[in-house]
């Protein structure tokens, strides 16, 4: 049997959600550890040289092992080695495109760090709003779906499934009136939520550790709710 991979994770983090659904779609074997990051194993910090998830660890032929990190360089390197169904255009300019609005999910997974974890309702109402006008660029890049790339699932959808995610909680709490004006995002929204490859890549009890994350930090956005 060939080594498996291993995927060092947070169960909670968006990122390695990215890389957890590439994996899926690729239909590739791995073995997923899960680790505190506020108390971060030794171990952890010697193949992780920024401290963060997710790291995705390779064997190689000699057998040594060899670490990445940083997700989107993760999504790459599982696109580049593995078989199965294309998750990057083959045009070197709609991929380059592809690219960019992945970087740009990460820009909209800052702004929801700082609306998620603020106790200041300024701060919130700032964050709202970025998020509002991000997602409103968004909407001016989609065109008939279901995805981002048309019928085919891409590395971006792979990158927003878990922004999304983030909203399943939210709107417990309250409308925020991020997605009122961006019809297409909301389209897209529901049909990354119905993908198996987004469905399994998180724990069952995620909902449940997101609101105790926010209660932890006694987060702004709880206030919605009252």
């Amino acid at each position: 049997m060939a080594p498996v991979l291993k995927l060092i994770s947070h169960k909670l983090c968006p990122y390695v959600q990215r890389a957890v659904i590439a994996l899926n779609e690729k239909g590739v074997a791995f073995e997923r550890i899960d680790i505190d990051l506020a108390d971060k194993p030794d171990w952890f910090l010697k193949i992780s040289p920024l401290g963060k998830v997710p790291v995705l660890v390779v064997p190689t032929a000699d057998g040594a092992e060899v670490a990445l990190f940083e997700s989107n360089v993760i999504c790459e390197y599982i696109e580049d080695t593995r078989a199965g169904a294309k998750l990057h255009p083959e045009d070197a300019l709609q991929r380059a495109q592809h690219r960019a609005w992945m970087e740009f999910g990460s820009a909209i997974s800052g702004d929801l760090w700082g609306l998620e974890t603020t106790q200041d309702a300024a701060v919130f109402a700032s964050k709202r709003e970025a998020l509002t006008a991000k997602f409103a660029r968004v909407e001016e890049a989609l065109g008939d779906g279901p995805y981002f790339d048309g019928t085919r699932f891409s590395l971006v959808d792979a990158v927003f499934a878990p922004i999304f995610r983030y909203f399943d909680v939210f709107d417990a709490y309250g409308d925020l009136g991020i997605f009122a004006a961006t019809p297409k995002v909301r389209a897209w929204r529901d049909q990354l939520a119905q993908r198996p490859s987004v469905k399994t890549a998180v724990s069952a009890d995620y909902p449940q550790l997101l609101r105790a994350f926010l209660a932890r930090h006694d987060a702004y956005l709880l206030k919605q709710a009252a």
